[in-house]
C-alpha cells in the first residue's frame, strides 16, 4: 500500500505519495515549478536552484526537485508542512537564480536555432528581474566537438548536466562529462570524440539553452515557420511516436513524442536524422527499361506494360514486399495477386520463417513496457542495441532499476548493459534446455521471464529448428502463462508484423520468398512485382521483368524493368503494425514527389487495367475491407500482450532437428544504412564513416 502524506501548497492541502518531490507535489497542486536541470527520466542533480521554494519555517528556500515530500516535517500544531511557491522570497530568489545564470550566457538570440522553444528564453521572461547587474567581461567557453549529428556552442550551457546524465544513465555510453569547478567547469566529451551512440540526438532535445542543437538542421529554419504532424518512424519495427516539422513541401526536421508505452521520449539518431534522405534519389516518374536505359514515360504507358505482364500464366508471377511497405498497400496488391490467381508471394525479404503458426509467434508478447516487468531475460541471435535502440534502452532501464538478469545466445555485442554470454552457436540452446545451473537456474527462480529472438537467429536454414529450441525453453521455464507471456520476437523491418497479419505469404503449394527468387533464376518465374525490396542483390532476380513500386532509387530500382514512382512514409496517411502487434496511424506531412502516387492508389490503377478492379475507390474504402478481412488491425494503439496466453504453446512452434554450430550474428551489418532512405542520406553516410573510422581504431588499439 502507498505510503501517503499530507502537504500544504501555497493554502491548499492536499495528500501525495511519500515518495514524491517536493516538484511533484507542487505540480499536483497545480502550481508551476521552473527548472532546467531536473528531468522526469534522469536522476536528479539539483545543479540549477531554479525550482527554489518556500518552506515555511527553513532558514532559506528548498529546492523542490531534490526534496521528497517524506522529508517534510510536520508544523509544530501537527498541522502538514507549509510549502509556498509564489511568495515573495520565492520570487525574489528565483530572480537571483536567474540572473546568476546568465551572467556568462551570450545575447546570441537571433542566430541561436534554440530561439522560439527554448527554455531559458521562456523561464528567464516569466521568472527573471528584466535587469542586469554584471558589468564584467563574460566567461567564453570554446566548442566541443561531438560528431556530425550535435553542434556545440559551449558558452550558452549553464551546466545542468542533462546531457551526462542522458549519455550515461539512458544511452549506456559515459561519453560527456563536467570537467573542472567554479567558473571553470565546463561540459565536454572525452577526448574530444564523436559520440558513438545509437541514440545520441536526444541531448537535443534535453538541452533547454541552446548549448546543444542539431548540426543538420543548422540555420535551416525557424520553429513558428515549420507546420506539425504526428506520426509514426518506419527506421526500424518499434514504431515510435514522432513529429514530422516541415516547410514548402519539404521535410525539415523529426521529433519525438512521448509515448510511454513504446519510446518514451526518445527516438535513434537514424529516425531523428534520415530526414535529408527523403528529398535525395527520389523516383519521382515512371520508367521503363528500353535498350539496357530506363527512360521517363507516362502513367499510362507504365500501367499499360504492368498490366500486360501481369496478365500471363498466374504461376510464372510473383510478389515480394519489402520492409517500408504500409498496411494498406500490402492489402491492395495481396487483393490484386488474389484477383489474378497468383500464388506465389511473400512479405518476408529475409527468408524468415515465421507467420504458419499462431499470432503470438511471431510478435513481441511482453510488450515494449513490459519489459519493466520481467526479471530474467534471454536474448538470442539479436543486436538489440542496433536492431531496436528503443528496445533496448528499455532493457537497460530495467537491468538499473530492477536488477534485470541478462544472458545471450550469439554474437557478443556491446549493449550498454551487463549480461551473461552463453556461447555463440545454437547448440548452446540444447545445452541450457538439459541445464540446472548457471542461467538455467535464474529462468527457473524467475518470476516474470523472458526471451527475446531477433531475425539473425531465424533467418537462416536451421531457422526452423532455433524457434522450436526457443518455444520448449519459454515452456520449460513457465515463461507462457496467464496474465504473462515472455515468448518475443524482434523483427527489424516496419512492414513485417502486418505483412504476417494479413498473411501475406504464399497459398497453398505457392513460391515463397527463396522459391521466387529461384524461379527467377531458372525461368520459371517471369515476372516479379516487388513492393519496394530493396534488400535483395539484383542478379537474385535472374531474367525476370521485375516491377518495382518504390520511393527511392537504390538496389530495387537500379535492377527495375519498369518502375511505378511512390510516396516515403512521410508522403502518405497509413497504418503501421509494429513487433508488439500494436496498429498505430501514420500521417502525410509533405506531398509525394513529382509524379510519385500513394503505393495502394497506384495497385488500384493497376487492377482496372488487368481487368480486375479491386472494389475500392480511396483509402476509407480499403481500410474497411482491410479490417472486415483482418480484424487485428481495426485495434488502433492495442498491443495484444498476455492475451490469449493460456492457448498458446510455444514448444509446438518451428520443427524439430539439429541446429548448426554457426555463429547467431545480427541480420545488421551497418546500423545506418539499413533501408533506402537511410542510403540515400547523407548525414547518415557521415555518421556510417565516423563509426566505421570508430571501430578501426579500437581495432587498433
Amino acid at each position: 500500500m502507498t505510503d501517503l502524506r499530507k502537504v500544504n501548497i501555497d493554502g491548499t492541502e492536499i495528500e501525495v505519495p511519500a515518495d514524491y518531490t517536493v516538484m511533484q507535489a507542487c505540480e499536483s497542486a497545480g502550481a508551476e515549478i521552473p527548472r532546467f536541470c531536473y528531468h522526469e527520466r534522469l536522476s536528479i542533480a539539483g545543479n540549477c536552484r531554479m525550482c527554489l521554494v518556500e518552506w515555511v519555517g527553513a532558514p532559506k528556500p528548498q529546492a523542490s526537485c531534490a526534496l521528497q515530500v517524506k522529508d517534510l516535517r510536520p508544523n509544530r500544531d501537527g498541522t502538514p508542512a507549509n510549502i509556498r511557491t509564489d511568495s515573495e522570497v520565492v520570487k525574489k530568489a528565483r530572480e537571483g537564480v536567474m540572473e546568476f545564470l546568465l551572467i556568462n550566457h551570450p545575447l546570441d538570440c537571433p542566430i541561436c536555432d534554440q530561439a522560439g522553444e527554448c527554455d531559458l528564453q521562456d523561464q528567464s521572461m516569466g521568472y527573471g528581474s528584466g535587469t542586469s547587474r554584471y558589468d564584467e567581461h563574460k566567461r567564453a567557453v570554446d566548442d566541443k566537438f561531438m560528431g556530425p549529428l550535435v553542434k556545440t556552442v559551449m558558452t550558452r550551457c549553464i551546466q545542468c548536466t542533462r546531457c551526462v546524465r542522458f549519455i550515461t544513465e539512458v544511452a549506456g555510453v559515459e561519453e560527456i562529462g563536467l570537467v573542472s569547478r567554479g567558473e571553470d567547469a565546463e561540459i565536454t566529451t572525452y577526448l574530444e570524440k564523436s559520440l558513438t551512440s545509437e541514440m545520441s540526438g536526444n541531448v537535443i532535445d534535453l538541452c533547454p539553452v541552446g548549448a546543444l542543437t542539431s548540426k543538420p538542421y543548422e540555420f535551416n529554419a525557424r520553429p513558428w515557420e515549420l507546420e506539425a504532424t504526428e506520426s509514426i518512424d518506419v527506421m526500424d519495427a518499434v514504431g515510435s511516436n514522432i513529429r514530422v516539422d516541415s516547410r514548402g513541401g519539404r521535410v525539415m526536421r523529426v521529433l519525438p513524442i512521448i509515448n510511454d508505452d513504446i519510446n518514451e521520449e526518445w527516438i535513434s539518431d537514424k529516425t531523428r536524422f534520415i530526414w535529408d534522405g527523403l528529398g535525395r534519389q527520389r523516383l519521382d516518374k515512371p520508367y521503363i527499361r528500353k535498350d539496357g536505359k530506363l527512360v521517363a514515360v507516362t502513367w499510362g504507358e507504365a500501367l499499360d506494360l504492368a498490366a500486360s505482364k501481369l496478365k500471363a500464366d498466374p504461376e510464372t508471377i510473383g510478389a515480394v514486399a519489402g520492409d517500408l511497405a504500409d498496411s494498406e498497400s500490402m492489402k491492395a496488391l495481396k487483393d490484386l495477386m488474389d484477383a489474378l490467381g497468383v500464388k506465389n508471394m511473400d512479405c518476408r525479404q529475409d527468408g524468415s520463417p515465421l507467420g504458419n503458426g499462431p499470432r503470438q509467434e511471431y510478435l513481441m508478447n511482453t510488450t515494449i513496457a513490459g519489459i519493466e516487468e520481467a526479471d530474467a531475460l534471454l536474448i538470442v541471435g539479436a543486436n538489440v542495441r542496433h536492431e531496436a535502440p528503443l528496445v533496448n534502452t528499455r532493457i537497460r532501464k530495467s537491468w538499473i532499476y530492477s536488477e534485470l538478469e541478462i544472458a545471450m545466445v550469439g554474437e557478443a555485442y556491446d549493449l550498454t548493459y551487463d549480461y551473461d554470454h552463453i556461447g555463440e552457436s545454437a547448440v548452446e540452446l540444447e545445452a541450457l534446455l538439459k541445464s540446472t545451473k548457471g542461467f538455467a537456474k535464474k529462468l527457473k527462480a524467475a518470476k516474470n521471464p523472458m526471451i527475446l529472438i531477433g531475425q539473425g537467429a531465424l533467418n537462416r536454414k536451421d531457422g526452423l529448428q532455433i524457434l522450436r529450441l526457443c518455444g520448449e525453453i519459454a515452456k520449460k521455464y513457465n515463461m507462457v502463462r496467464e496474465g504473462w507471456n515472455g515468448f518475443n520476437v524482434l523483427h527489424t523491418a516496419a512492414s513485417r508484423v502486418a505483412g504476417l497479419d494479413m498473411d501475406f505469404l504464399p497459398k497453398n503449394d505457392g513460391l515463397d520468398f527463396t522459391g521466387i527468387l529461384d524461379g527467377a533464376k531458372n525461368g520459371t518465374i517471369k515476372t516479379v512485382f516487388s513492393l519496394g525490396a530493396d534488400e535483395i542483390a539484383p542478379n537474385a532476380f535472374g531474367d525476370a521483368f521485375v516491377i518495382y513500386l518504390g520511393s527511392h532509387g537504390d538496389q530495387g530500382a537500379h535492377r527495375a524493368d519498369l518502375i511505378l514512382p511512390a510516396a516515403a512514409y512521410t508522403e502518405k496517411d497509413a497504418l503501421w503494425v509494429n513487433t508488439e502487434g500494436r496498429v498505430q496511424m501514420g500521417r502525410m506531412a509533405v506531398p509525394p514527389k513529382g509524379e510519385a502516387k500513394a503505393d495502394w492508389a497506384i495497385i488500384r490503377a493497376l487492377s482496372s487495367k488487368c481487368d480486375r478492379t479491386l472494389p475500392y475507390n480511396n483509402i476509407e474504402e480499403l481500410r474497411t475491407k482491410l479490417f472486415a478481412d483482418y480484424p487485428t488491425f481495426a485495434g488502433v494503439n492495442v498491443a495484444p500482450g498476455a492475451e490469449g496466453a493460456t492457448d498458446f504453446d510455444p514448444s509446438k512452434l518451428g520443427k524439430t532437428g539439429k541446429v548448426n554450430k554457426a555463429p547467431l550474428r545480427s541480420p545488421i551489418a551497418d546500423f545506418y544504412f539499413t533501408n533506402p532512405i537511410a542510403r540515400a542520406s547523407t548525414v547518415m553516410a557521415e555518421c556510417s564513416a565516423v563509426a566505421n573510422e570508430n571501430m578501426i581504431n579500437e581495432a587498433a588499439e
